[in-house]
């Protein structure tokens, strides 16, 4: 089992993992739905400040290469290219120091999210709901109706989400999908996310308190689940690091 400053260390990893695929997500998307895409590749590769010889060599290839992707005198660069592109651009910031990614994150408010978040994942695949349940060592309180499978989960610091989240920074807990399990932690009763959920009327596919036995649980917290035909699962992993390492190993 992760000692607390494991679990920590285990949470700072995953956020600096989690920035990192937000940004890339960002930069490729701008680019894909550009109508120019070497246009909006040069000027993603001006705004991190990088040279096409530095990026070049990065990449492993000719300055020239780069600087035709940019011209349009080779044709738009495929979804590999592209991904290796963006990648190299947060690489080569992060030697030196990341001041852009940084400075990015906050623009886009995903710095703000993240004090709240513990991890956020789109699956590659659909996972069944049974198997998720297992993964996570659940015990279920409100059997999930409607869809039987979690597209993506968030692991919420219920503490700081109360003290730091605005309304739109709680729609984005939901990531790309709706299909989702929200994972709320450090919970005493299972009331307060409950109520959040009925409030901004968002039907997450699951909803997952950790930090409580099965049987703490506040009976509103069991009704509002069953009136906002959300299914309830309580964790019984006793630490948050190891939900967390379960989650990004097993699915």
């Amino acid at each position: 089992m992760p000692s607390k400053g494991g679990s920590e260390e285990v949470v700072a990893s995953y956020h600096r993992r989690i920035l990192r695929e937000m940004i890339a997500k960002k930069i490729a998307g701008d680019i894909l739905f550009s109508s120019d895409i070497g246009l909006a590749m040069r000027k993603w590769r001006q705004y991190f400040g990088i040279k096409q010889s530095e990026l070049a060599r990065t990449l492993e290839v000719s300055a020239s290469v780069i600087s035709d992707y940019e011209s349009g005198r080779r044709r738009s660069p495929g979804s590999l290219v592209l991904r290796r592109f963006v990648e190299a651009l947060l690489e080569l910031d992060e030697k030196r120091g990341g001041t852009v990614t940084k400075t990015l994150a906050r623009t886009l408010g995903i710095s703000d999210m993240l004090a709240s978040v513990i991890d956020i994942r789109e699956l590659a695949a659909p996972v069944e709901t049974s198997k998720f349940v297992k993964v996570i060592d659940g015990e279920v309180l409100v059997q999930p109706p409607g869809s039987q499978y979690i597209y993506g989960y968030t692991v919420i610091d219920s503490v700081k989400a109360i003290e730091t989240l605005s309304g739109a920074d709680f729609m984005r807990l939901f990531g790309s999908s709706t299909e989702r399990a929200l994972i709320f932690t450090k919970v005493s009763t299972g009331r307060s996310p409950m109520v959040a959920i009925r409030v901004f009327d968002m039907r997450p596919a699951l909803v997952v308190l950790h930090g409580l036995a099965p049987e703490s649980v506040d009976s509103l917290a069991i009704k509002l689940a069953k009136l906002s035909n959300v299914g309830l699962v309580v964790s019984k992993l006793p630490d948050v690091g190891e939900l967390v390492e379960r989650l990004r190993t097993s699915l």
